[in-house]
């Protein structure tokens, strides 16, 4: 069975950059929110079951999900988002579990911005919170997805608090630093947990 660590972080906290840098080193990640969209591609029980209730305009011209179609719809409507994580989690965890199981390196990485959320914290040993002030975290978001302040506000209001995120971590990685100091501290982290797996 292979040693699973968990590694979150709010919206724009540098997660990826993170996981990144791990996967040079020969770590292999599952992506949480790669595996959401494997889930929901055309084809797949999951979009039928989507597109049957929400009807065809959550689609694109090429019958993929319009993700940004359906998150207007759901994030001001909190008992169809209920609705929707009621058919997408299930499914998200059947394959986060699967590719957990056929990875191959020294530890593996569960990466995911809900890891603590929506109880996918329970596949990991050992949980990582990578942290940012929230000022930064709204600054880098909205400089990344070109999203206004109003919208980046409501997904950090719908994520766990900062300080609470952190509470239920084992560990919080600094990344409110340039990308060097970030090497530096995930390196670092590499060789803690490679320890950890080998014990």
């Amino acid at each position: 069975m292979n040693y699973v660590v968990g590694i979150t972080g709010g919206i724009g906290s540098g997660k990826s950059a993170v996981t990144q840098r791990l996967e040079k080193l020969g770590i292999a990640v599952v992506d949480a929110d790669l595996v959401a969209r494997v889930v929901v591609e055309p084809g797949t029980p999951a979009l039928a079951a989507i597109t049957a209730h929400f009807g065809n305009d959550i689609l694109l011209g090429n019958g993929q999900l319009d993700r940004a179609a359906l998150r207007r719809i759901v994030f001001d409507n909190p008992e169809e988002r209920r609705w929707l994580e009621g058919v997408t989690h299930p499914a998200i965890r059947e394959e986060i579990a699967r590719q957990l199981q056929e990875a191959k390196s020294d530890y593996v990485v569960l990466s995911s911005p809900l890891l603590l959320e929506s109880g996918q914290a329970t596949f990991a040993q050992y949980v990582v919170v990578v942290d940012v002030p929230e000022s930064v975290q709204l600054e880098r978001t909205m400089r990344r997805d070109s999203n206004d302040e109003a919208l980046v506000q409501q997904i950090m209001a719908a994520q766990l608090p900062r300080e609470e995120r952190i509470a239920r971590a084992d560990e919080a990685i600094d990344n409110s630093g340039d990308l060097k100091q970030l090497y530096a501290n995930v390196d670092a982290l590499h060789q803690r947990l490679l320890n950890r797996a080998k014990a």
